[in-house]
């Protein structure tokens, strides 16, 4: 059915007049008789009787559907002019280390839920190269991450010039392989594991230069390992390679809470001083994120 049709039909029933549908749609009189006509003809059917002007059984059954097709017509047209006004928005966030937890799923999740039509990529990042990726422009926002005081910012020498924003603080843990003397316990002194064998891994763990600034001491490296891949470390740990301090959310029940010295992973979001709208909605999904 022709909808320019149906919907004179619909507008001649709801009036019970032909001149009168014809003033409220713009259309000579005539023509609506002959769009009411085509309509009859297409199905077979007479929808109107003509003295008086009223709907037949079957323009009354016709009358029933007629509402829910228009609007659905019209959400459909509104709908694909929508799409077609707005523009795709292409969004590269890169990320380092253990800095894309939780919070971050969730804050993308609200960004493509407030722009459906945004391309969202996530690319794996070295922490020293995250920065820089932004001031190349390779990504349009980066996430850094580290072990400080709570409330304390990373130091990112290299974000001069940049928008520096929290993107998040939690606990840190420390893995330690099973049956470790020391696993099971409610938390655990950094001073305690200064002499213990660590991984040296930035890429997937707190790097051991964050330890290090916070509490001195020797911490020797049993395997370096330079991915950022988190069931690796967890299987070189489990091996008994070395010890490593994560997250609390990516550390696992079996890990120790860090009681001593008191630092968070700090999580911040990176990106250029003019953001655009996608990055401008990304931050404020971390600002409001749980």
């Amino acid at each position: 059915m022709d909808p320019h049709l149906l919907r004179t039909f619909t507008a001649v029933a709801r009036l019970g007049s032909f001149s009168a549908a014809a003033q409220e749609l713009g259309y000579t009189q005539s023509a609506v008789s002959q769009q009411v006509a085509a309509l009859e003809a297409d199905l077979g059917v007479a929808l109107l009787g003509r003295r008086p002007v009223a709907p037949t059984e079957a323009g009354a059954r016709l009358m029933e559907h007629a509402g829910l097709l228009l609007t659905r017509l019209a959400a459909a047209r509104a709908d694909v002019l929508r799409v077609a006004r707005t523009p795709v928005v292409r969004l590269v966030v890169g990320t380092s280390g253990c800095a894309f937890g939780p919070r971050a799923g969730r804050a993308l999740a609200r960004l493509r839920g407030a722009m459906p039509r945004a391309e969202v990529a996530v690319r794996g990042l070295e922490r020293a190269a995250a920065v820089p990726a932004v001031v190349a422009g390779e990504v349009d926002a980066a996430l850094v991450d580290g072990a400080v005081a709570p409330t304390d910012p990373l130091r990112l020498p290299q974000a001069e010039g940049l928008t520096v924003a929290g993107a998040g603080e939690e606990p840190l843990a420390v893995l330690l392989p099973p049956r470790h003397p020391l696993a099971g316990r409610d938390g655990l002194r950094l001073a305690d594991l200064t002499d213990a064998l660590w991984l040296d891994a930035p890429g997937a763990a707190v790097p051991l230069a964050d330890l290090r600034a916070a509490l001195p001491g020797a911490y020797p490296v049993g395997v370096p390992y330079t991915g950022g891949d988190a069931r690796v470390l967890h299987e070189l740990v489990r091996a008994g390679h070395g010890l490593a301090v994560l997250p609390r959310s990516a550390a696992g029940p079996a890990a120790v809470p860090l009681a001593a010295p008191h630092l968070v992973h700090r999580v911040e979001l990176v990106h250029g001083a003019v953001a655009g709208a996608a990055v401008t909605l990304l931050a404020g999904a971390f600002a409001d994120a749980p």
